[in-house]
């Protein structure tokens, strides 16, 4: 199977230097992802939080990407797909603070 939805990939810009809800509440997080529809910046799974996940359940948007730092990979959420995103990856817009 492959993913159906790699059409839904946009450059994005980033919302935020790290997880965008843990900044605003002062949680930490393990990962980042960063939806390549939106832009959203969200913790992965490990973390916490999860903030990414529920920004997919939120907004449907079904691709996100490693981003902490740039990973090269990307994830589809409806089609539970890894793929190699090349090239195609989205540069931080400055140091992502550590907090775990």
């Amino acid at each position: 199977m492959a993913c159906s939805h790699l059409d839904t990939i946009h450059k994005v810009t980033p919302s935020a230097l790290g997880c965008e809800e843990c900044l605003k509440t002062g949680s930490p997080w393990v990962h980042l992802r960063i939806c390549r529809t939106c832009g959203h910046v969200g913790c992965c799974d490990s973390s916490p939080n999860k903030h990414a996940t529920k920004h997919y359940h939120r907004s449907k948007h079904p691709i996100i990407e490693g981003y902490d730092p740039p990973e090269g990979w990307g994830w589809c959420y409806v089609d539970e797909e890894l793929f190699d995103l090349g090239d195609n990856t989205t540069p931080q817009r400055g140091p992502i603070p550590r907090y775990v």
